[in-house]
């Protein structure tokens, strides 16, 4: 009886806590000195562009795309307005970049260090195991953001000066408010990086090779970009990914219009859904 014991003892598989599973990732996620690199780039763009900017004579004339250019032309001491300037732009390729890497990372890199194999044979199960990549992937991304969000405002206004937001609307928003945009436009692009991430994470479980990850998302990426420019696939549009991403300029006028940032949201939204089914039924059935 007592050996029958001691067998069911050292054969049952007990869940270790869903919190002290999601500190660990945290901390493996942050002590990465791919971690570090990064959101040390997400402090210092903003403040790169606020030199350039203060620097600069003129607006530039060749922004990428027309609402870059009427941020780019009212930066000018109007410093809390760099933020927005700089998670645009960012949202072109660096941000995503930072999201698909992490995702990479998440289990393809696992895979390629041979950890992953360990991790589906611990006693957490493979839905948990592929929530508690997620988590970690999305607080990331919200720090990234935040940093930037955060960095910029301080660095417009001690680069570029003043104290309220010069909206695209010319009418002129009190610190409060401005503040009030700027926290609302860093969730909004954490949604939409969170939704590349999720479709970075379902190519990160079909391989295992990062780099894979890396070029096919990114080149999604690129690809999405040069159909949304093309006006006569205008019906192929709405189901783009990157197509909502310029209408988060819509912050920046007053009164805001909502109704291109909803569809934005729930446009990511659905891109998450598919992401992550994807890629929870592919790490279900995966056996190493």
């Amino acid at each position: 009886m007592t050996t029958a014991v001691a067998a069911m003892r050292v054969t049952t598989r007990t869940k270790a806590p869903i919190m002290r599973l999601l500190r660990a990732e945290l901390r493996f996620m942050l002590r990465r000195p791919r971690t570090m690199i990064a959101l040390g780039m997400a402090a210092v763009v903003p403040i790169i562009a606020g030199i350039g900017v203060s620097l600069a004579t003129t607006a530039p004339t060749n922004a990428p795309n027309q609402s870059i250019g009427g941020i780019a032309a009212i930066v000018a001491d109007n410093g809390l307005i760099l933020s927005v300037l700089v998670l645009l732009l960012s949202m072109n390729m660096l941000l995503p970049l930072v999201g698909t890497m992490w995702s990479a990372d998440a289990i393809s890199g696992e895979a390629a260090a041979g950890g992953l194999r360990n991790l589906l044979l611990a006693p957490i199960g493979r839905p948990r195991l592929l929530a508690v990549k997620a988590f970690g992937i999305a607080v990331l991304c919200l720090v990234t953001v935040t940093i930037m969000a955060v960095v910029g405002a301080i660095a417009g206004i001690v680069i570029l000066g003043g104290d309220s937001m010069l909206t695209m609307s010319g009418s002129t928003l009190p610190f409060g408010q401005s503040v009030g945009r700027l926290a609302l436009l860093t969730v909004l692009v954490t949604v939409q990086v969170w939704a590349v991430a999720a479709v970075a994470l379902a190519i990160s479980a079909a391989t295992d090779h990062p780099l894979v990850v890396l070029s096919v998302t990114l080149g999604g990426v690129i690809v999405f970009h040069v159909l949304g420019a093309i006006s006569s696939l205008d019906w192929l549009h709405p189901v783009l990914i990157t197509t909502g991403w310029p209408e988060l300029v819509d912050v920046a006028r007053d009164p805001m219009p909502t109704d291109a940032i909803t569809d934005g949201v729930l446009r990511a939204a659905c891109y998450l859904v598919i992401g992550y089914s994807l890629a929870l039924a592919r790490m279900v059935t995966r056996d190493g």
